[in-house]
């Protein structure tokens, strides 16, 4: 089984920025769908932002011009920089690969509050 492993969740400020990092212990190269996925308390879990093998990324209105996801297929991680964050997007935050069928990771969490 595809272990991925989350980091860079934490409390921050409204306003701050931080960066979670997606782990894979397999290579991530002949995966396309690769994404980050967030689900706040009482609510449905929701895709955040996605990117394919090709670099191409779509994110969610929510979050658009402040998150940026990215991937190092060389070292099977994918991330996600999270610039002006909002209490709106206190949420555990899941990376997935692959879409039907794929993987998810453990979650980290994200509380953004002053």
């Amino acid at each position: 089984q595809v272990r991925l492993v989350e980091s860079g969740g934490g409390l921050v400020q409204p306003g701050g920025s931080l960066r979670l990092s997606c782990a894979a212990s397999e290579s991530i190269f002949r995966i396309n769908f690769m994404g980050w996925y967030r689900q706040a308390p009482g609510k449905q879990r929701e895709l955040v932002a996605s990117i394919t093998s090709d670099g191409t990324a779509n994110y969610a209105d929510s979050v658009k011009g402040r998150f940026t996801i990215s991937r190092d297929n060389t070292k099977n991680t994918m991330y996600l920089q999270m610039n002006t964050l909002k209490p709106d997007d206190t949420a555990v935050y899941y990376c997935r690969l692959g879409f039907v069928g794929g993987y998810w990771g453990q979650g980290t969490q994200v509380t953004v509050s002053s």
